[in-house]
């Protein structure tokens, strides 16, 4: 699967990309974005009151929209927060308020296309891609870990990374990276279909193919933010400052936040939005008409060749209505050729009109 096609199309205009962030508190989300937009968009949480720290608030989805200029290209990158994540002893809620805001985007769109004249004003809010921040903990990933993963991947591209990488100590992050390796391969094993940079070894070129297994390879991204910079040599850098050495942000040794920001913003950008459409979305589009004539029967069951049915109609419709645009190009087009043809003839009859007076002035001179 190609990462770079039609990566550059909308240059000019800029493009709209989404980006949700999941993550219990204290696994680094909130700098990473701000260190990602390289500016104070989201807020870090001030310490809980005692007296109500024991109070369950829940989750809470909190999108904020910053404006981008990577390589020229203006990106309006919609930041969907979600505090309150993995805070509480029982997340069940909390997996079901994401999956419920990612699938009404989903009938956002459903319900715009079903329109006869469409909004122009109307914005696209589905999440393209989904990181999920593990603990740094050192250990291996936990049940509600794999359990999220599960059930958010049907519905966006998820890609795991570890939050305050800089928490480990070189050693230790080796060994979680190690241990995190093995975890992907569960992953896999499972059929949990998280985003790991696909290709194909028959259709990409080769440079694709050595760029995403390389990506591939980094998973879980070990990421480390900082909103300061720090004088090294003269130059500023974005790093921090332990006993036993400096982190710097955007060194690929220190951290993988450059390939990841590289991958987001820049080169998986148009890969990520493409799956969300062509994938994600198609497969819920055919899981809720599966559902509306599920529930219009009166036996309650559908058959399977009703909803090949169903979906042929809907893909007919949708040939139709593309075939109806197409004709009016074709139309629009003839009236521009047959416009352009009358003034090219009218200019013909003009220029052979002042041909003859030219020719008649120039035989009156003679005599």
């Amino acid at each position: 699967m190609a990462t770079r096609r039609g990566g550059r199309k909308n240059v000019k205009k800029g493009v709209q990309f989404t980006l949700m962030v999941v993550g219990a508190s204290g696994t680094g989300r909130t700098t990473f974005v701000n260190t990602l937009c390289e500016s104070q968009v989201l807020s870090h949480k001030i310490s809980d009151n005692p007296e109500t720290a024991h109070v369950e608030e829940g989750i809470k989805i909190k999108p904020v929209t910053v404006e981008l200029d990577e390589d020229g290209v203006r990106i309006a990158l919609t930041i969907v927060d979600t505090p309150g994540f993995g805070d509480n002893i029982d997340n069940e809620s909390a997996f079901q308020e994401i999956v419920g805001h990612l699938e009404r985007q989903y009938d956002d769109i459903l319900a715009e296309e079903s329109r006869i004249k469409r909004n122009p004003r109307f914005r696209d809010n589905r999440v393209h891609v989904l990181l999920y921040f593990i603990p740094p903990t050192g250990h291996a990933l936990r049940e509600m870990d794999i359990e999220l993963m599960r059930r958010l991947s049907p519905r966006v591209n998820v890609i795991p990374v570890i939050g305050k990488a800089d928490a480990l100590i070189p050693s230790e992050l080796r060994a979680f990276k190690k241990r995190a390796c093995t975890i992907m391969e569960d992953i896999e094993h499972y059929r949990i279909p998280v985003y790991n940079f696909p290709y194909d070894v028959e259709e990409d070129d080769e440079d694709t193919i050595a760029e995403n297994s390389e990506l591939r390879a980094l998973l879980p991204f070990a990421i480390v933010g900082s909103e300061d910079e720090i004088d090294i040599e003269g130059q500023l850098v974005r790093a921090r400052i332990y006993p036993w050495g400096i982190v710097e942000v955007d060194n690929p040794k220190h951290s993988d936040f450059s390939r990841l920001r590289s991958a987001l913003l820049n080169t998986h950008l148009t890969d990520l939005k493409s799956l969300t459409h062509d994938v994600m979305y198609e497969t819920y589009r055919t899981e809720k008409l599966s559902k509306t004539v599920h529930t219009d029967r009166t036996d309650q069951s559908i058959l399977p060749e009703e909803l090949a049915t169903q979906s042929v109609r809907l893909k007919e419709e949708q040939l139709r209505k593309e075939e109806e645009k197409l004709r009016e190009i074709e139309l629009r087009v003839q009236r521009e050729i047959s416009e352009r043809r009358q003034e090219l003839l009218a200019k013909e009859e003009s220029l052979r009109n002042l041909e003859s007076r030219l020719a008649a002035q120039n035989s009156q001179g003679e005599y």
